[in-house]
């Protein structure tokens, strides 16, 4: 593991809670609260892939409005406060617990840090700034330059041109299956993080190194 040289990691879902979103309003949204939230999520993740895949870019933002409308009136909620509290709630999201710990760890070991994000760079700027991730993040790579989404190789290909370093020199972090095997594909080396021990897809028992939880990742790369 010596031969890596910088961390990448995905941003939502993986450094930052999804889901802290609606945890902050989930007394107004009621007992679908968790469900609204799934949905969104779903939504958003769809919207990217359709978009992308149709080459009919839109960037992220404007696909978590569009997701969390959808998400709104499928529960038949129709609330315009709520909705700008949600989104404004997702702008500012939760980072997990340890994430800047392991952040600072990588990097006082000599390793660059970076995210590699379907986010715009304003989202992740907000995001990263509010949970003091930044000040441990050597770079911030959002897809919108390209104008489509993970995992899209050309998204993975940012990484090397960021670092000046071949896939196989930069570690991948993800909470998102698709998007480590997207990865993995490219040539990153990937560990998937798989926090609810789901049952592992897409090879990655095979082709990934699967973690528990983010803090077990520097021991790994020593």
């Amino acid at each position: 593991m010596s031969s890596i040289r910088a961390v990448l990691f995905d941003a939502y879902g993986t450094l930052l809670d999804i889901h802290s979103a609606v945890a902050r309003h989930a007394t107004r949204l009621g007992p679908d609260a968790a469900a609204i939230s799934a949905l969104w999520r779903s939504r958003q993740l769809e919207y990217s892939w359709v978009h992308s895949t149709t080459a009919t870019y839109a960037d992220f933002w404007r696909l978590t409005e569009r997701a969390l409308d959808h998400a709104l009136a499928a529960h038949r909620l129709t609330d315009v406060t709520l909705r700008a509290d949600l989104l404004d709630a997702f702008r500012r999201l939760d980072a997990f617990a340890g994430a800047a710990d392991v952040l600072r760890t990588l990097r006082a070991r000599g390793l660059r840090t970076g995210v590699l994000s379907n986010g715009t760079a304003q989202m992740l700027a907000d995001a990263l700034a509010g949970n003091g991730l930044i000040e441990a993040l050597d770079a911030v790579l959002s897809v919108d330059p390209l104008r489509c989404y993970k995992p899209d190789p050309r998204v993975y290909r940012l990484g090397c041109d960021r670092f000046g370093e071949p896939p196989e020199r930069i570690a991948f972090v993800s909470a998102n299956p698709w998007d480590a095997f997207g990865a993995q594909r490219f040539g990153f080396r990937v560990f998937w993080l798989n926090r609810s021990g789901a049952a592992p897809e897409y090879g990655l028992a095979q082709h990934a190194t699967i973690l528990p939880e983010l803090a077990t990742l520097p021991d790994l790369l020593r």
